[in-house]
């Protein structure tokens, strides 16, 4: 048994641990392996693990990946921030995309989205711990911005995102991500039907799960450290 698949059958053991604890279906707990600054051969090692769903943060990385593991049924999601002029390239390669802020790149993905491919799956990302340094809208625009996104072809509006701060206690984790559950629960009130919680890494994936986390997104507990 490789360490890969070691480390995956310890992730999603840890998964159905803080749903046990939450009272939920460990199985509604998708896992997205972020597999940024990993080779094509440890992400063929995880999938040969069962691992299905892969994030990519880099346009200019991920698009070799793609085209190098092309005979395996990879669902990708693109994870990190995004760039007008990366937008077309996104739109024609990934089922999801985790990291819109604006309307104005939303607008470009659903325009440069094929007709051929399913709608492009979307989380709107939000900045709940308010750094500059941080991607993602204020919190009391996401209402706003869904509604709009949600009217626009060639996309599926599934849901939220964020990366808050790094917190030590479990206490301090659970309260962005309560802080998004609730947001989308706002949001689902006023017509629309959020599907999807996109939230908790590798330190802080017990806290999400605890708050309701749909999908959790781990590199470093998967793939090992990354060494840039």
């Amino acid at each position: 048994m490789t360490s890969i698949t070691q480390n995956l059958q310890a992730v999603q053991h840890a998964i159905a641990q803080a749903a046990h604890t939450a009272e939920r279906d460990p199985q509604k707990i998708k896992l997205l392996a972020v597999s940024k600054a990993f080779s094509t051969a440890a992400i063929r090692e995880a999938y040969e693990a069962g691992q299905r769903l892969f994030g990519e943060n880099y346009v200019q990385e991920a698009l070799p990946k793609i085209e190098a593991l092309s005979d395996l049924s990879i669902q990708w999601h693109f994870i990190g921030p995004i760039q007008s002029n990366k937008t077309r390239a996104i739109a024609k390669n990934f089922s999801w995309v985790h990291s819109v802020d604006s309307l104005k790149i939303a607008e470009r993905l659903s325009a440069q989205r094929p007709d051929n491919l399913p709608p492009l799956n979307m989380c709107i990302q939000i900045n709940t711990s308010g750094e500059l340094s941080k991607s993602g809208i204020n919190m009391e625009q996401v209402s706003e911005l869904a509604r709009a996104i949600a009217q626009l072809p060639r996309i599926k509006l599934r849901g939220l995102m964020t990366i808050p701060a790094f917190a030590a206690s479990l206490e301090m984790q659970r309260i962005p991500f309560s802080q998004l559950r609730e947001i989308k629960d706002s949001i689902n009130t006023q017509g629309l039907t959020l599907d999807t919680l996109s939230m908790g890494m590798t330190h802080d994936l017990h806290a999400a799960v605890l708050e309701g986390a749909t999908m959790v997104r781990v590199g470093t507990g998967i793939f090992g450290e990354r060494h840039f």
